[in-house]
């Protein structure tokens, strides 16, 4: 593969971000078998590796095209040592040194996914994954699925009537009969046309004109409040009210049948 160098260079140090960059020592040898390391400023670009003399160098020392390579950890004296391995025998091999672990771990992980081979299988698995994805979407259209609610649903039972939802209201402890619930044949059903009991009623009070023991008081007869769960004491002043008016006509009949003991 022919490569243009001033293009190459100037692609090398143009504003087009880069993949990963970062500082490696690059294993060099020397005459007499000797070896030792040049730390370098690395910029990954695509599937081209360059690197610098220094991290502000406009011009690049060398690159490496990650092309038919594996890139590996190898064992070398230094710690934290990968190599860039070229397939074919009597290739040249790349040895890297990074600074810590993470550092290694994050540049195996760029090179090796810097590759137009590993590009092509990651499109091809993408292609196979909406091809299903496709399929799955023509299928569920075709036999679209039942709901799975335990709940029998308004659909098979034309006695059920579908309701809005509401959220259920609380007075004093007790739920009001609102519209949350749709009475059909003296049973409750829910928004979701499911079963469900009546809310419970509120207990019972005597009227205000009736006495202690339960007979109407001569002259308070026709004075019969209100229900407690009624729209007028839907807020807790009115309801405490209500109790209260009670109390204090408990109260009095007290007082009465007291003075008429003492007489």
């Amino acid at each position: 593969m022919k490569l243009n160098e001033r293009s190459v260079a100037h692609y090398a140090t143009c504003d087009s971000p880069a993949d990963h960059t970062g500082f490696l020592c690059k294993h060099v040898e020397r005459h007499h078998h000797t070896t030792s390391y040049q730390r370098r400023w690395f910029v990954l670009k695509g599937n081209l590796l360059f690197y610098f003399e220094e991290r502000e160098s406009r011009d690049p020392l060398g690159l490496i095209v990650l092309e038919g390579c594996t890139v590996e950890l190898c064992e070398a004296a230094e710690e934290f040592a990968f190599a860039i391995r070229f397939d074919g025998a009597g290739a040249k091999a790349y040895v890297l040194v990074a600074d810590c672990q993470m550092a290694m771990e994050a540049w195996v992980k760029a090179l090796s996914r810097a590759s137009f081979d590993y590009m092509r299988l990651v499109v091809k698995e993408l292609e196979k994954q909406l091809e299903e994805a496709r399929k799955n979407l023509v299928v569920s259209h075709k036999f679209p699925k039942k709901s799975s609610s335990g709940r029998k649903s308004h659909l098979s039972n034309p006695t059920m009537v579908p309701v809005q939802e509401h959220s259920v209201i609380m007075e004093n402890g007790y739920a009001t009969w609102g519209d949350s619930y749709s009475l059909v044949g003296g049973s409750f059903f829910d928004h979701d046309g499911g079963y469900l009991k009546p809310p419970p009623l509120p207990p019972r009070r005597r009227l205000a004109g009736s006495s202690v023991s339960g007979v109407p008081t001569a002259g308070l007869a026709s004075t019969v409040q209100e229900s407690p769960v009624s729209p007028e004491t839907a807020c807790f002043s009115k309801l405490h009210d209500w109790y209260g008016q009670e109390i204090d006509d408990v109260r009095r009949e007290w007082l009465e049948s007291q003075k008429k003991v003492e007489m």
